[in-house]
């Protein structure tokens, strides 16, 4: 299948519709079979479960072109366990991890020719999600549910390569302690708009948001896990509300087994910050956004690393991790699913 006629080298990173969406309705207690769809409307009761009491939850991953031709995907039954462990939380059918993984590889089959070229920087975006379809006045679950997946091609997330970014420590608290911190609902995300859209007010790139309890430990941003690199270590924050983020579990293996590093996954508290050499986001999105800064209330932070460039060991761990996603460096067993 020929490429589409796309500008790769310009794609910004936003939507564009492909070809073709996954659908499966779950109805009368059981999934039924699905299929892909040319429709990109969703057409839902003004009563939905969704709309009414924001009974939903999604997943993120990519597919890539490789310098051999192949399309594959990376590590895609994480992000169907995730997905199965959200739906329980929220009182939701899981839609079961297998069945996940056909999906994602029929709707990527079906969109091959928006699969930017190996090179170009760009890939495609896989968008699984599910919601409440069925009308529900009463505080309680629907009866129905949608499960669908959409594509899109994207650019880089940084244009002209990741510079540092400089973030804040938020005033509000994004997970309570028992709440939803640990899943990807949503909701989560809806309730973090107000800082972020705060925050890019302010000149920031993003919020580091504290635990809720004592405010004395970092947790994660918006969107991303912390990673940090002291000596030949390289740290993670361990909290029971923190999302369990693909990329985060996979450079824990590239920075133990690749690297030689020595991986902690702990609690990590804030007044440890300023003696860390390197500290990063990371994401499916962004893969690693290196910090250079961090501000808390008009005290800086600044690492060692600097406001220029990755710092050294981050920039090995992402040049590690992405060069196994684009099948330049050899992948761990199971991480890789070709798809064409």
């Amino acid at each position: 299948m020929e490429n589409k006629d796309i500008d790769w080298s310009n794609l910004g990173f936003g939507y564009i519709v492909t070809d073709k969406r996954y659908v499966s309705n779950f109805k009368d207690g059981k999934w039924d079979d699905g299929e892909l769809t040319s429709d990109d409307k969703v057409v839902i009761s003004e009563c939905a479960g969704v709309l009414q009491y924001s009974q939903s939850c999604f997943e993120g991953l990519k597919a890539y072109r490789t310098k051999d031709g192949h399309i594959v995907t990376f590590r895609p039954d994480l992000n169907a366990q995730r997905m199965m462990d959200s739906a329980v939380r929220l009182e939701m059918p899981a839609f079961p991890k297998e069945r996940f993984i056909d999906a994602v590889v029929e709707t990527v089959k079906a969109n091959a020719a928006y699969v930017p070229p190996f090179g170009s920087g760009a890939t495609l975006y896989i968008r699984p999600y599910m919601f409440g379809s069925s009308p529900v006045i009463g505080v309680k679950p629907a009866d129905e549910y949608q499960f669908r997946i959409f594509t899109t091609p994207v650019g880089p997330y940084f244009k002209g390569g990741a510079k540092p970014i400089t973030i804040k420590v938020s005033d509000f608290d994004r997970a309570a302690p028992h709440g939803t911190g640990n899943i990807k609902a949503g909701l989560n995300y809806a309730m973090s708009l107000h800082a972020i859209v705060t925050a890019h007010e302010e000149g920031y790139a993003e919020n580091l948001y504290l635990d809720p309890a004592t405010r004395t430990k970092v947790e994660e941003t918006g969107g991303a896990n912390f990673i940090f690199i002291k000596g030949n270590k390289f740290i993670t924050p361990k909290s029971d509300s923190i999302l369990p983020s693909v990329t985060r579990r996979s450079l824990e293996v590239v920075a133990k087994d690749y690297l030689g590093l020595e991986v902690e996954e702990r609690e990590v508290f804030f007044e440890e910050l300023k003696d860390f050499d390197e500290c990063g986001l990371c994401g499916t999105a962004a893969v690693i956004s290196p910090v250079g800064k961090i501000v808390d209330h008009g005290n800086e932070i600044a690492f060692p690393s600097g406001m220029d460039e990755m710092g050294p060991t981050i920039k090995k761990l992402y040049d590690t991790l992405t060069g196994i996603q684009m099948g330049e460096v050899e992948a761990p067993e199971g991480w890789i699913k070709v798809i064409e």
